[in-house]
């Protein structure tokens, strides 16, 4: 049973006439009968009645109409999403984020896309630089927002953002009155620190502006998320300092502080594979592209 021949004999259905039905599916009419008359042997009754030049369906056609116009409107809805995903419109898009990009970075990609493509589905997972460049790479993931600097060939990577180092202070700290802070008037405090497992290049950079400043961070706690950490300072076990944007927090708890130091800023990139046929991939860094030109990101 072919589908054309299912489109023909709704399309005849609906005329009941095989002329007019020939020239809408723009065929002749011994084109449309022989289609017709395959079609019922295919299905083993007749479908139309043909009694004294009077053309209509047989009660076998009427019921096998409505089954036949549900198959012939899914196998177009079929076809037309296949055209729509291959466009990149329709699908899903796997994105992996640091948890720094969801303050500011995340959000906005997010909402630009979801306007431009609202029937994309989106599949987003909180992970470490390391396990999305792993994830890129073994084809488990789309797109990361991760923080360079990455070692693997096969990505792609575009940078969306460079973000300072800040100092998070207790609310009632006695640096928390000022507006900013060298790295120097931390040299005696306990801190709270990314755990080497978020990524052992920010911890190590962290020390190292530290030591760069005169002084080794005496680290009592680490952490593996940003908002844990702020829970932490909040709870009076040190200070830190994070890569903004930080997490909104109540001005009583903890504050944040510009480090007046000459740091290098930090990368916020997308990462892609450049191998990925993901038409969808595509589309969202198309987004991503014009939104980083707006400034939107």
């Amino acid at each position: 049973m072919e589908l054309r021949h299912l489109r023909s004999f709704v399309v005849t259905a609906e005329e009941l006439h095989v002329g007019r039905a020939a020239t809408r599916l723009h065929l002749t009419q011994p084109s449309l009968s022989r289609q017709l008359a395959a079609l019922e042997r295919d299905v083993g009754v007749p479908l139309f009645t043909r009694v004294k030049r009077r053309f209509g369906l047989s009660p076998a056609g009427e019921v096998f109409l409505g089954a036949a116009r549900e198959i012939v409107r899914r196998a177009d809805e079929a076809a037309r999403d296949a055209q729509r995903a291959h466009r990149g419109e329709l699908g899903t898009l796997r994105l992996r984020f640091v948890q720094s990009a969801t303050f500011e970075a995340l959000p906005r990609l997010l909402v630009a896309f979801r306007a431009a493509y609202p029937d994309v589905a989106l599949d987003v997972e909180n992970m470490t630089t390391l396990r999305q460049v792993a994830a890129l790479r073994a084809g488990e993931a789309d797109v990361g927002l991760l923080r360079p600097p990455i070692s693997e060939p096969t990505l792609n990577t575009r940078v969306v953002s460079r973000d300072p180092l800040v100092a998070a202070l207790p609310a009632r700290h006695p640096l928390a009155e000022r507006e900013s802070l060298p790295l120097a008037a931390l040299a005696d405090e306990s801190f709270v620190l990314y755990t080497r497992a978020f990524g052992p290049s920010v911890q190590d950079s962290i020390i190292g502006h530290c030591l760069a400043a005169g002084f080794s961070p005496r680290v009592v706690q680490e952490a593996a998320g940003v908002q844990t950490i702020v829970s932490l300072v909040a709870a009076g076990l040190g200070v830190s300092l994070l890569i903004a944007p930080t997490p909104p927090t109540a001005e009583q708890s903890v504050v944040y502080r510009p480090i007046s130091d000459d740091l290098p800023l930090w990368e916020l990139a997308l990462a892609w594979s450049a191998d990925s046929p993901s038409p969808v991939l595509s589309r969202f860094l198309a987004v991503a592209e014009q939104a980083e030109q707006a400034g939107q990101i």
